[in-house]
């Protein structure tokens, strides 16, 4: 593997509203066109960021000023920002966007209340485009109800192969709420086109409460199966394990026991590759912070270290605590990261299209690309 090309989306500028940029999804549409989601805000903690949309129609070499075409409504009576946008290409000129809201009637409560380990009040709405990302539709609300907990959106909106979209996010306890937080990773599956999402299928949860696998990174591949990845966490120990992984032969309905990919980090979601094999983007943070790819040729399970290629060093020491007490202490942590969270499409040409946020300090950051030749 080889990086053919790389380059930069948006650099943070300094001073601005916009000087911390992060949590990128990419999109590549059939006619080439090369979409970028992400947020700007003025620090990374910020509750004050806004959900941005740019694009290159000359293979990265370019990109058009940074729009926010979504305006967030009111949600039962209350205000919002929209955190993150994550397309999805559906044929020709048609996208969705998976928006990430969240309440902002105060702009001083935090996004995540380290105390109470709640967070505040994040819905999941859609938007379409019929003309490639020039204009878009009214934000829809995504009903998860009877989950009435806080869902933030973790993803592009999948399409199965038989047809069924499907939304992925987590569950997280809303402000007040005081009982214990139990992590789950969800899929809500639309039988029309996202008009209505009637059915559910939890892709992850541990009654007892020890591993956390979050910041999952679901993808189809070519013969329908569904792979799901995971950041995960041992909340016992205080520390992470390698990135988990379990699949689902019925479109995500149902899910296999979890399996250890041997790899350490936190991972992008794969790529299908023509040849077969996947490859996935994933943040090593173990001595240094960078960008790391790697490939599978069994399905996910077993990723080689002779197939590893670095994307992106950082130059600077691990941003990972050796231990973490609380989980106010891996929140703290997460805050801290200025690399992270790789999102990655697959060209034209069978080349992978990768995007990531990196930048000298938490709060001063960039979204770059590059393109890797498998």
């Amino acid at each position: 593997m080889t990086i053919a090309e790389r380059g930069v989306v948006f650099s943070g500028e300094a001073g601005s509203e916009m000087q911390s940029a992060a949590f990128a999804g990419i999109c590549v549409t059939p006619g080439g066109r090369w979409l970028c989601g992400f947020r700007t805000a003025p620090e990374k903690s910020s509750t004050l960021g806004k959900a941005q949309l740019t694009w290159s129609d000359d293979q990265g070499q370019s990109w058009r000023e940074p729009i926010s075409p979504w305006e967030a409504p009111q949600l039962n009576g209350k205000p919002g920002r929209f955190r993150g946008a994550y397309l999805t290409a559906l044929g020709g000129n048609s996208l969705v966007a998976a928006l990430c809201w969240v309440e902002a009637s105060d702009p001083s409560l935090p996004f995540w209340h380290e105390a109470s380990e709640c967070l505040l009040d994040t819905r999941i709405f859609l938007s379409r485009s019929a003309d490639g990302g020039e204009s878009w539709s009214l934000p829809q609300y995504v009903d998860t109800y009877p989950i009435t907990m806080c869902v933030p959106v973790t993803g592009p909106i999948l399409v199965l192969q038989n047809g069924d979209w499907a939304c992925h996010f987590e569950l997280n306890k809303p402000y007040g709420d005081d009982s214990t937080w139990r992590h789950g990773s969800m899929m809500a599956f639309s039988h029309d086109g996202g008009a209505t999402w009637p059915l559910f299928s939890v892709v992850s949860n541990d009654p007892a409460n020890r591993f956390f696998w979050w910041d999952q990174r679901p993808a189809v591949l070519a013969e329908g199966t569904v792979l799901d990845v995971f950041w995960t966490l041992d909340n016992e120990a205080g520390a992470y394990i390698n990135i988990q992984a379990r699949a689902s032969q019925d479109h995500g309905r149902t899910w296999s026991e979890m399996w250890d990919t041997g790899l350490a980090g936190q991972p992008g979601n794969p790529v299908p590759l023509p040849d077969g094999r996947l490859a996935m983007p994933y943040v090593d943070r173990s001595e240094e912070s960078k960008i790391m790819l790697r490939c599978s040729s069994d399905g996910g399970r077993t990723w080689p270290a002779e197939t590893e290629l670095a994307i992106y060093r950082s130059g600077m020491e691990t941003q990972t605590w050796h231990r973490q007490k609380t989980m106010q202490d891996t929140w703290a942590e997460m805050a801290e990261f200025s690399v992270g969270l790789p999102a990655a499409a697959r060209l034209a040409d069978g080349d992978v299209l990768v995007v990531y946020y990196a930048g000298p300090q938490t709060d001063m950051t960039a979204i770059e690309w590059a393109r890797v030749h498998p």
